[in-house]
């Protein structure tokens, strides 16, 4: 059982496996519920009488509401513990994607998936807790790298899956699956302890959401931490809202063709997070800048490969490669912000949800309003992963240093 393993790896500050790949399934449902049925949008918008923007905004109110969530369940669990609001999270979501299923219309699907995103951030917001919980320093590297095999799996896994079940069931049917998985998922949840600790002689956190609010926002090192993961969101959302009209407009690959090269990157960005596991060996501050290197350097040579009119295999292998670096420097990133909130991991880990899911989805569109093209498409990439580089050698990296490296 997943309780005992815990109990008996609690003093060598190792979480078991199966803890790491029950928290990563955990933390993807949510998301998985965001591509899964993205291959049924259209009829879904036909059987509700609705137009496609309106069948498209109920992927929009789910990934927000995934992100707004956070501020709510994080904070809550580090006054009531993480098992409780987890299991009423899985439970929430199993039960708003039945109601999903039996929408008689459009406005009420857009409320249900509303509540599904909210149930949707438990997941997100706990798994990243309970891993802080029992983890710190390069061992959380190593938690989070075993998080992200799961869920970077999703974006490869959930559009296949999708298309598979669309051809013999409608958009209903996929909530119906949705709900089901939900279910298998609170099985799992059931699995986990309890793992908010008291540790000795630190007083139990207490107060409102303001006063843990200020006392994470207090740590400079998380805040500089909070805006990168910020701005590195608004390049990689840009990337998921642009790369389909690029490479199905621009450079002419099928949707087929595109769904393999789409795949491809998720896998790259996949391998960047195992490797992270073996960088963080050197420190988990270097494993963090290189990731931030990396992925400037690659949109950099993506974006130049485009206005220079390179190959597009070469062209397209530098968005592979800028995927790659975002996995590598993702889980020293996360290391490092919680670090010094094992008391306050909910509301840490919800701050940095926020800044992933509401702010990139948000502002990414907007740059794509006089058209989504590919040299578009490589400047938002080049400016954000530039912004977060230069953040990252300049201020946050000699602040880490300045508090003392992990």
């Amino acid at each position: 059982m997943i309780a005992d393993d815990v109990k008996r790896g609690s003093g060598s500050g190792r979480a078991p496996l199966r803890l790491a790949l029950t928290l990563g399934a955990v933390e993807a449902f949510g998301p998985l519920s965001m591509d899964v049925y993205m291959p049924t949008l259209p009829h879904l918008a036909q059987t509700l009488n609705t137009s496609d923007s309106m069948a498209q905004l109920t992927m929009s109110v789910c990934m927000i509401a995934l992100g707004l969530g956070q501020l709510v369940v994080g904070p809550l669990s580090d006054r009531i513990g993480r098992r409780c609001p987890l299991m009423l999270g899985v439970l929430g979501f199993a039960l708003f994607s039945g109601l999903c299923a039996v929408a008689p219309n459009i406005e009420l699907l857009l409320v249900f998936r509303a509540l599904q995103g909210l149930c949707g951030a438990a997941g997100v917001v706990l798994a990243i807790a309970i891993a802080r919980d029992l983890t710190s320093g390069r061992e959380l590297v190593r938690m989070l790298s075993l998080l992200a095999l799961v869920g970077s799996s999703a974006p490869i896994v959930a559009p296949v899956v999708g298309g598979q079940l669309a051809l013999f069931m409608d958009w209903r049917g996929i909530f119906w699956v949705l709900a089901v998985i939900g279910l298998g998922l609170l099985a799992l949840a059931r699995t986990i302890p309890e793992t908010l600790r008291r540790e000795p002689n630190v007083p139990a956190v207490k107060g409102s959401f303001g006063v843990h609010l200020r006392a994470v926002l207090g740590d400079k090192v998380f805040v500089m931490l909070l805006i990168g993961g910020a701005i590195g969101g608004i390049g990689f959302f840009g990337y998921l809202s642009m790369c389909s009209f690029v490479m199905q407009n621009e450079v002419g690959l099928s949707p087929q063709a595109f769904s393999v090269v789409f795949a491809l990157n998720a896998v790259a960005n996949l391998l960047g997070g195992q490797v992270s596991r073996f960088v963080a060996r050197r420190g988990v501050v270097f494993t963090y800048l290189i990731g931030q290197i990396g992925s400037a350097a690659s949109t950099a040579l993506f974006l130049t490969g485009v206005m220079c009119h390179w190959p597009w295999p070469l062209t397209l292998a530098f968005l592979a490669s800028f995927l790659f670096w975002v996995g590598v420097g993702g889980p020293p990133q996360t290391t490092l912000a919680m670090d010094g909130h094992g008391q306050r991991a909910g509301t840490a880990s919800a701050l940095l949800g926020v800044g992933t899911f509401v702010i990139g989805p948000i502002v990414s569109p907007l740059v794509s309003l006089s058209g989504v093209t590919a040299v578009a498409m490589g400047v938002l990439l080049c400016a954000a992963t530039a912004a977060t580089m230069l953040m990252a050698l300049t201020v946050t990296a000699p602040l880490i240093r300045k508090r003392g490296a992990i």
